[in-house]
């Protein structure tokens, strides 16, 4: 595959916006190459983990950084349950804040005019035709619902909508899988809004890339293969990506040496990025080459990193 040449990239946090309701303002990392126009939006959900900072806008730097140097404009909200909030698991929405996740992405598409005013250089830049949702563990089911999965409100029963029409395709790393019978006991208890979740109408193009060694034993018995579900359980067009000895991390996405890294290995992640930038440019450039070219790549290396499957 021939990635373009990383471009320097410019990145400025925190960007504040007003959120009216919300527990407290809205903080962002924004990044984007120097130059170019017509850049893309990727819009970056943090997972929730266990570390102090990684889950936040000063998180995921190998994904924010690569996307940004190949010509995305990234932004990168703290999401409600990101531990330097310090907010209490009995807060409204608590302790995972599902649907306040999803609602920071579709308040940070409405206010796209104040984030180019905060961010000089960058006004005019931006294609708002195309933006992408990219995210992590629980950002992946952040990202799943922006692309059309639902749940119920495990408080009043009633259907939990935040589909995004202005996203246009999505990637999901290492995202949650079905409820029922699928989630442990401690799950069910304590994120009772995963028992529901409906990836029947995530119809939005997405890529799912999951670890064959991503056990994830405190929310699933299921093993490995639930977090391939979104792939299995939605309408195409879709593509699952699974990485082989990968874990949750799929060998560190999260952060440069990160202590939570189970299964750090640089050659993974740089697997994940070329991946996941040649689907989304594929996504947003119907035509282009670069998501046939990765897959040809992935399957001729030696040994092989994975294997890729499409719908």
């Amino acid at each position: 595959m021939n990635t373009p040449a990383p471009a320097p990239v410019l990145s400025l946090s925190p960007i504040v916006l007003p959120a009216p309701g919300r527990a407290v303002e809205l903080q962002l990392r924004i990044s984007a190459p120097v130059t170019g126009s017509n850049l893309p939006i990727l819009l970056l959900s943090h997972g929730h983990g266990r570390s102090n900072h990684l889950s936040s806008l000063n998180g995921y730097a190998p994904l924010a950084n690569y996307f940004a140097a190949h010509g995305f404009v990234v932004i990168q909200p703290t999401h409600l349950d990101s531990k330097t909030l310090s907010l209490g698991p009995d807060a409204p929405d608590g302790p995972l804040f599902s649907r306040s996740r999803a609602e920071d992405m579709t308040r940070i598409l409405d206010q796209l005019d104040v984030i180019e005013r905060a961010f000089v250089g960058l006004a005019g830049r931006m294609d708002r035709s195309r933006v992408a949702v990219i995210g992590h563990s629980m950002g992946g089911h952040t990202a799943s619902l922006l692309l059309g999965a639902r749940y119920k409100d495990p408080h009043d029963g009633t259907e939990v909508n935040r589909y995004e029409p202005r996203i246009k395709a999505g990637v999901l790393l290492a995202a949650p899988g079905r409820g029922g019978d699928a989630l442990t006991r401690f799950a069910a208890e304590n994120y009772p809004f995963f028992s529901t979740t409906d990836f029947s109408r995530m119809t939005t193009p997405a890529l799912v890339v999951a670890g064959d060694k991503d056990a994830s034993a405190h929310l699933t018995v299921a093993g490995p293969a639930w977090h391939a579900d979104p792939y299995f359980l939605s309408p195409g067009p879709k593509s699952l990506v699974t990485l082989f000895d990968a874990e949750h991390g799929l060998g560190g996405v999260s952060g440069y040496d990160v202590a939570e890294t189970t299964d750090e290995n640089p050659e993974r992640v740089a697997t994940v990025q070329r991946l996941t930038f040649a689907f989304l440019r594929t996504a947003l450039h119907p035509g282009d080459p670069a998501w046939q070219e990765a897959q040809d790549a992935l399957t001729r290396a030696t040994p092989p990193l994975g294997r890729v499957e499409s719908k």
